[in-house]
């Protein structure tokens, strides 16, 4: 565009459109992706769907211990925070060049 000329509304209409059908597109991708995080070397894994939703949780039995409940939970939130961890990373990736799109700032989204 020149100095003094008027922008094209319809082509930025239509580019804003295009946007938006991306990003409704990414973020559906995000909601259906899970991700697997692991703590005390794979002795619990949690897998967590990209909306953060914790979907499974596996722990190995020999790491259940009546006695020594505190290191147990510690595993657990430990596997969910490297799961919520890979969910955040596989948001950014998907969400990436469409924050470039938009001057590379925020989406407005919760923790991306």
């Amino acid at each position: 565009m020149q100095p003094g000329e008027q922008p094209d509304i319809a082509s930025i209409m239509q580019q804003a459109q295009q946007m938006q059908q991306q990003l409704m597109a990414a973020q559906a991708q995000i909601a259906e992706t899970e991700v697997t995080g692991q703590a005390g070397g794979g002795l619990v894994t949690a897998t967590v769907k990209g909306t953060g939703e914790v979907v499974g949780l596996s722990i190995d039995p020999k790491v259940v211990d009546p006695e020594d409940v505190d290191t147990l939970q510690d595993l657990i939130i430990g596997a969910i925070a490297d799961a919520s961890k890979a969910a955040q990373s596989v948001a950014a990736e998907k969400l990436g060049p469409l924050a470039g799109g938009l001057g590379g700032g925020s989406l407005g989204l919760p923790g991306f």
